[in-house]
């Protein structure tokens, strides 16, 4: 993934490569589509944030934390919560601490959309709905297997997952929300959260 980090500190192209419509839908991740993913992600004004392993997300998770003083993260799924105890990283995941202290949530998702750059989300996630929209700052660890080409293949990644229990709500989250309603003016976190962030931790063969 060192070409993943040489590309991001490059200047993403305003437009997107050409298509190739002769391609196969459905392929494997790369390193390839890692790089196409965080450009677009990071075009999407998403912090883009690549991990060489489980450890180093913890390490950059840490950093981050101190670096934006970050002294109420939500953590509500429980097998994110396992791992960040076991890091020693703090968190709460109270209804009454969300409530009076919504700064910034921490989730997972159910796939990364490499031609948008966008992060595919579900109610069936432990997290819910509210991790992901109300706290200023919304939190993403995610792993580079997760990477699909495009958004038909992300829904019909969740359609295998959950069969006939299809989540009530699917969703694609691209950027922090924003919105240009008044006086064409851009506003950050209008309707939702002022920054996304996504860790994304390589665990691609090499």
């Amino acid at each position: 993934m060192r070409r993943v980090r040489e590309a991001l500190a490059k200047s993403a192209p305003f437009l997107p490569p050409t298509p190739d419509f002769s391609s196969r839908l459905h392929q494997e991740p790369s390193e390839d589509q890692s790089i196409e993913f965080a450009q677009a992600f990071i075009r999407n004004s998403g912090l883009f944030v690549y991990c060489e392993n489980e450890e180093d997300f913890f390490d950059q998770l840490y950093a981050l934390k101190r670096e934006q003083n970050i002294q109420h993260l939500h953590v509500w799924e429980p097998n994110v919560q396992r791992i960040l105890h076991h890091a020693g990283i703090e968190f709460t995941s109270t209804e009454e601490d969300f409530l009076q202290k919504a700064q910034a949530s921490l989730t997972t998702c159910e796939a990364l959309i490499t031609r948008t750059g966008s992060i595919l989300v579900s109610s069936a996630n432990a997290g819910g709905r509210r991790l992901s929209i109300y706290p200023e700052t919304h939190m993403v660890v995610a792993k580079a297997s997760q990477l699909v080409p495009d958004i038909k293949d992300g829904l019909q990644h969740i359609r295998n997952k959950y069969q006939d229990n299809f989540p009530s709500m699917v969703s694609l989250v691209s950027g922090p929300s924003r919105t240009a309603d008044i006086e064409k003016t851009l506003v950050m976190g209008a309707h939702g959260p002022k920054q996304l962030v996504l860790f994304l931790i390589d665990d691609l063969p090499h």
